[in-house]
């Protein structure tokens, strides 16, 4: 499958590099070629870089692992034609560090990031998960012991399916709950002050969530 991944930071460069490995060709999108050099060298030959319209074109599923604060312009760089019909993978979370740590959340309760990209963008399909972990957990919960829950929200169901199949066969998650549709991306994007918190209180990023369902 032909993959496009919208940004070229920690997270952009992680699930580039493990969807290569699982077979897909990638281009990484990103407004700075440089600095994907050493990744590019060790990637592999079906991993390649453009410009985030490029990214978008080439992907038949595009992910976008922009910073938050960011993502809606970025994406409106891309340009709808890019976009439209396609599987939309929104990992980033809406982010303000502009008043120091910790951060806020540029939108909360009434709407999402999520939300105001599936508003943007109304043909393509937005689905939003692995924004509650860290990157390296995204491709690998193995490091994490045991089973713990990764949410999916999305406003179509076989859009959804698809990620799902990519983040259990692909990526190795057990235990994936779709929350439902596109504005349940409220409740997991505001669980990011809580995940900062944690960090700091536990001075390790690599921790999950896990649901436990009484009888």
């Amino acid at each position: 499958m032909k993959i496009g991944v919208i940004g070229s930071g920690i997270v952009g460069q992680t699930i580039a590099g493990k969807l290569v490995e699982l077979g897909h060709a990638v281009k990484v999108g990103t407004s700075d070629t440089s600095k994907l050099e050493e990744w590019l060298s060790k990637a592999g030959e079906e991993a390649s870089v453009g410009s985030f319209a490029e990214a978008a074109a080439f992907g038949e599923i595009v992910f976008n692992c922009t910073r938050g604060a960011g993502s809606l312009d970025a994406l409106q760089l891309i340009g709808e034609a890019n976009l439209n019909g396609k599987i939309l993978v929104d990992i980033s979370n809406p982010l303000d560090f502009s008043k120091g740590m910790p951060p806020t959340l540029t939108v909360c309760n009434t709407d999402s990031l999520g939300e105001q990209i599936q508003r943007t963008f109304p043909e393509a399909k937005v689905v939003k998960t692995l924004n509650t972990v860290n990157a390296a957990l995204m491709v690998n919960p193995a490091l994490v012991p045991g089973d713990h829950t990764l949410f999916v929200s999305g406003n179509d169901p076989e859009a959804k399916a698809t990620v799902i199949a990519i983040l259990k066969e692909g990526f190795g998650w057990k235990a994936v709950l779709d929350l439902g549709d596109i504005s349940t991306a409220r409740a997991t994007e505001m669980l990011m002050p809580l995940w900062i918190r944690l960090w700091g209180t536990l001075q390790t990023p690599m921790f999950n969530y896990k649901l436990v369902i009484g009888e």
